[in-house]
């Protein structure tokens, strides 16, 4: 009976430490000390949001930079990659089938475009499915496609990529890159979509 009155004291009270105090504790922490992060990094354009700045969207229009494709649709509820292996033929499959879009969409505004000139980011999904970013390869290889549908010049575009691109974290962890929600906001703003 002791054995079992100290499991059962054990027990709620390490419900109360683990599943009451400590996420309290952690959610007032994020509140205050990471406010922007804890509420889900909300992008807002006059007023109304428009995406997050840490979750990837769909771009459909040719007159938008597009971001990584996604094995979950952009479904922010599934966050999850593909989990196909490097020599899985499914994911060769996927790979070609997003090369032929790719060449499709851009190849009328790059002449003699080649599936070697695609940056790989933008035919493999990210390992959540879910990435906000592409790398400043992949947002200036859309600039010409981009140019030419809004319009606009060419430089134009590309001083858009390089206001938008952040650097390495810390100055030393991984590669430059563009946020695409952040640089389509960016090109709205300068070349409006009619």
């Amino acid at each position: 009976m002791k054995t079992a009155l100290r499991a059962l004291i054990a027990t709620v009270v390490l419900v109360v430490l683990t599943g009451v105090l400590y996420p309290a504790v952690m959610t007032g922490f994020a509140q205050v000390a990471l406010k922007n992060d804890a509420d889900g990094s909300l992008v807002q354009r006059d007023g109304t949001e428009v995406g997050s700045s840490r979750i990837g969207q769909v771009w459909n229009s040719p007159r938008w930079f597009y971001g990584r494709p996604s094995a979950v649709d952009d479904d922010a509820s599934t966050s999850s990659g593909s989990n196909l292996g490097p020599t899985s033929k499914p994911l060769s499959e996927d790979i070609a089938s997003r090369i032929q879009t790719i060449l499709k969409l851009e190849g009328p505004y790059t002449g003699g475009l080649t599936a070697a000139q695609i940056p790989v980011d933008l035919v493999t999904a990210s390992a959540s499915g879910l990435d906000p970013d592409i790398s400043v390869a992949g947002a200036r290889f859309q600039a010409p496609r981009i140019a030419a549908v809004r319009k606009i010049p060419l430089q134009q575009v590309q001083q858009l990529i390089a206001g938008a691109t952040v650097g390495k974290t810390l100055g030393f962890l991984g590669e430059p890159h563009v946020n695409v929600l952040a640089l389509n906001l960016a090109l709205d703003a300068a070349a409006p979509s009619s």
